[in-house]
């Protein structure tokens, strides 16, 4: 897991652990270390930060979990020179509505050796890439496909929401391309907001059929405006 020293392994592991930590979810922040002072001793400088992305479900944004990462690392005998590997458990409790991009900080959870202060364990939240939905801050979007009669003449969709549900939207007016269509308080939590969810935003994708009959162009003719 980066920084001097063994090559770290960290995975998801299932054994129980809580450590302190830091959550930011408005930018990076400085990770210093110690300064040489003339005619002094050397002082420790702290190892950069290791910073790993952690892929996140929108389920799991939209309701919270806790994940639990093992962590293989270096740690001083009592001798304070040698050293030895040690497994450790890090727990993250992920908030509802946590955005891409927030930073959970395990201080000084590095490696450690007799010449540094260990590095801090930064986990940056990732959003997974959902089969349904993306996301857009609090609000999701949903791609509903619709054909052309259905844009013309109107329909009633079965629209899927986060937590599984089924929410029936009828369509009265004509569908016309890049219209778009809101369901408000049916997106992801507001985290800032408690109680306040963001919006699911439906777009219409039309699908035109490959031919039609001579008939059927000739009734769409007549019935249709020119413009």
């Amino acid at each position: 897991f980066g920084g001097p020293g063994p090559s770290r392994m960290f995975h998801f592991g299932g054994h129980p652990g809580q450590e302190e930590m830091d959550v930011d979810d408005e930018g990076y922040g400085h990770f210093g270390g110690g300064h040489m002072g003339g005619g002094r001793p050397q002082r420790k400088r702290q190892d950069s930060a290791v910073v790993r992305e952690l892929p996140v479900s929108l389920e799991d944004i939209y309701k919270g979990a806790t994940k639990k990462l093992k962590i293989t690392r270096r740690v001083l005998n009592n001798d304070g020179r040698s050293t030895r590997t040690e497994d450790k458990i890090l727990t993250i409790d992920i908030k509802p509505g946590w955005k891409a991009g927030t930073k959970i900080t395990f201080p000084k959870e590095g490696d450690q050796t007799p010449n540094n202060i260990p590095a801090d364990v930064v986990f940056v939240i990732k959003d997974k890439p959902h089969s349904v939905f993306t996301r857009e801050g609090s609000d999701i979007r949903y791609k509903a496909k619709i054909s052309l009669k259905d844009a013309l003449c109107g329909t009633t969709l079965q629209i899927p929401t986060i937590d599984g549900r089924k929410i029936p939207l009828r369509l009265r007016e004509v569908v016309k391309p890049h219209t778009a269509k809101r369901i408000q308080g049916e997106g992801l939590p507001i985290p800032k907001q408690p109680g306040k969810r963001g919006d699911l935003i439906i777009d219409f994708d039309v699908v035109f059929p490959n031919q039609i009959s001579s008939t059927a162009k000739e009734i769409l003719s007549d019935c249709l405006p020119a413009s």
